[in-house]
């Protein structure tokens, strides 16, 4: 599973030197013989974006969304650098153009890593020639080994379609939230899809996938997801080319809220009988990021009575007498009142990895369910810092 199973896509992961362990930090992704195809790309809604978004956005913009290759590196986020940053993603992309065979403003860049730090540009253009001299058809473990930062495992998948592949890697396992999560992740396709339809399929995707997980509420300044499209595939039925990109999404998505940073439960929260999909969405969302409700599934305390009250100010139609709250299959409360219910089931639910939370509004067809993990020490212990 790859980013470079489908057909035309050939990628590498180096040591450049930015982390001092020597671990692979720097990542190529490339159609073979740096040809631009058609591209697509999302990028987070933070404001304070850095320097790579920033650069990448204008690439695509220039190209009219086609693009050669993209370059990666983990360790430093070029974030909050000032011109300097901008100048040295610039570099990367100029570096990289000259490796491949393309034009600057053909290559996307993506970094990942500590904010407020200068990027190490001297080291970062020595290791792309090495990236570039790298590449391999079967060089997507290595890119995916390469832009992991807190992640504990890399992140690919690869989906068939009818007549193309789509293949993927990504990273992230903190400062996740939606409109997207501290995560980058890159696809590759060889279906046969022109620009319009590929940036449409994308923005579905994307929606209710990256857009439908969280960890702790933050939005990072570096969040990008990019798909290129190679062509030597079939021409696809596009609901059913959505449809898998979405899968493909999805497997992403779901294995960095499982890689969430301390986590010991993955967990789906859905509201349901909300008065539309989209307050489904904020209620769930709500609880999702709450930090009572993330250490009560640390502490496996079924304490529904604070999912009721996330839920109380998350700023939809809520009627008390209607809600229904659950864990698992049992329900535990309803009209804001416990009810009999098998405790030792609802302990043992807890107990395990993986915990599902229902909560019936009662009041319409609203539906939606967000991804989320604990609260736990071992975050607060990874983010105590920055060393």
């Amino acid at each position: 599973m790859s980013v470079t199973s489908p057909h035309g896509f050939v990628a590498a992961g180096v040591a450049c030197g930015i982390k001092a362990s020597g671990a692979l930090d720097l990542a190529l992704v490339a159609t073979a013989g740096g040809r631009p195809v058609p591209a697509a790309a999302v990028f987070t809604r933070n404001r304070v974006s850095a320097a790579p978004v920033d650069v990448s956005r204008a690439h695509i913009s220039a190209t009219d969304g086609r693009a050669a290759a993209v370059v990666l590196n983990s360790g430093n986020a070029n974030a909050a650098t000032g011109a300097g940053g901008v100048e040295a993603a610039e570099r990367m992309c100029a570096v990289t153009a000259d490796g491949i065979g393309c034009s600057s403003s053909e290559v996307l860049v993506c970094s990942t890593g500590l904010i407020g730090i200068p990027l190490p540009i001297d080291v970062v253009e020595a290791g792309i020639p090495k990236a570039a001299a790298a590449l391999a058809a079967d060089g997507g473990g290595d890119a995916a080994e390469a832009i992991r930062t807190t992640d504990t495992v890399r992140k690919e998948v690869v989906v068939p379609g009818d007549g193309y592949l789509i293949g993927g890697m990504a990273k992230g396992a903190a400062m996740l939230a939606p409109n997207m999560a501290t995560m980058l992740a890159v696809l590759t396709t060889d279906a046969a899809v022109d620009g319009a339809a590929l940036r449409s399929a994308l923005a579905l995707a994307v929606e209710g996938t990256f857009n439908a997980i969280t960890i702790d509420g933050c939005t990072s300044t570096n969040d990008t997801v990019i798909v290129l499209a190679g062509g030597g595939g079939a021409a696809p039925d596009s609901v059913a080319f959505t449809r898998a990109l979405r899968d493909a999404c999805a497997s992403l998505a779901e294995q960095m809220v499982r890689d969430a940073e301390g986590a010991t439960k993955f967990v789906r929260v859905r509201v349901k009988g909300a008065a539309s999909d989209a307050e489904a969405r904020r209620a769930a969302r709500k609880v999702a990021e709450s930090q009572l409700v993330k250490c009560s599934w640390y502490g496996e305390d079924p304490y529904w009575g604070r999912i009721l009250s996330e839920i109380g100010t998350a700023g939809v139609h809520v009627d008390p007498d209607t809600v229904v709250v659950s864990y698992g299959d049992t329900v535990v409360a309803a009209a804001c009142v416990a009810v009999d219910h098998d405790r030792h089931a609802v302990a043992a639910h807890m107990a395990g990895p993986e915990i599902e939370i229902t909560a019936d509004l009662g009041l319409g067809t609203g539906d939606a369910t967000i991804l989320s993990a604990d609260l736990t020490h071992g975050y607060v212990d990874e983010n105590m810092g920055t060393s």
